[in-house]
């Protein structure tokens, strides 16, 4: 065996061995406080706040280190819509640690059926979305977009799932239809490096550097449904912008 698979071997046991459980220990201690406090704070405040102990715990102890570029684009107190490519179960954490303000996420509504998760997701003021029938998909659409409307930054990736291949999937329309009916700008995000410090479908978690770009936002106050696909190719066209990598697709 050459040097470089021992090497990987034995990262793969410390994945293993040390990280995931203390990452499923993370998630059990505040996932419960997160759960316990709900009962008293039904803003989400006290929610976000113990996700973001929890995602900077992970990244901590995983060793990933991020740096951060265009937090200037985000302006205190607006209402935007986040636009992130998605190659890692660590885009969350990292999107949780390193965005400055507190958000949402749009997620798959069978993600709120599942024990412990659902609730949390519920009790936070995550945003359920249906994707697999049209007429409740564009409900749960309308209703998304009310909630953004009122208030509510919210994070969502376009691909509408994770990519097992490093390249960038095709976009949705349904995200861009959301950011069109809300009437909110979309602040593209792109991620870098972050495939590398946990390989899909796998429980290998492993130290790296890793990028978050924020770009400048894309106002959508006077688009109509007409303009969705433009919208799309628009902010597909900044996050590939500064992909690096096999990622770029």
């Amino acid at each position: 065996m050459s040097g470089s698979g021992l090497l990987y071997y034995l990262s793969y046991a410390r994945s293993l061995l040390f990280t995931n459980n203390l990452i499923y220990l993370y998630t059990a201690v505040c996932g419960a406080f997160s759960l316990c406090g709900s009962a008293f704070d039904g803003s989400g405040r006290w929610q976000h706040a113990w996700a973001r102990i929890w995602a900077k715990l992970i990244l901590k102890t995983s060793g990933i280190r991020v740096r951060v570029e265009g937090l200037e684009h985000i302006r205190p107190g607006e209402t935007v819509i986040f636009c992130s490519n998605h190659p890692s179960a660590m885009d969350i954490p990292i999107l949780l640690a390193h965005l400055p303000m507190r958000f949402r996420f749009l997620a798959k509504r069978e993600l709120f059926q599942v024990p412990f998760l659902g609730w949390h997701l519920r009790r936070s003021g995550h945003i359920a979305v249906d994707r697999a029938r049209p007429h409740e998909a564009m409900k749960s659409f309308e209703e998304a977009a009310a909630k953004i409307r009122a208030g509510s930054p919210v994070v969502l990736f376009p691909e509408g799932t994770r990519s097992r291949t490093g390249e960038l999937l095709p976009f949705k329309a349904g995200s861009f239809y959301l950011a069109v009916r809300s009437g909110v700008p979309i602040v593209p995000i792109t991620l870098n490096g972050t495939r590398d410090t946990h390989e899909p479908d796998t429980l290998h978690v492993r130290p790296g550097e890793t990028e978050l770009i924020i770009h400048p936002p894309v106002p959508t106050a006077e688009l109509t449904q007409e303009d969705v696909r433009t919208l799309s190719d628009r902010v597909r066209e900044r996050i590939l912008s500064r992909l690096v990598g096999s990622e770029k697709g």
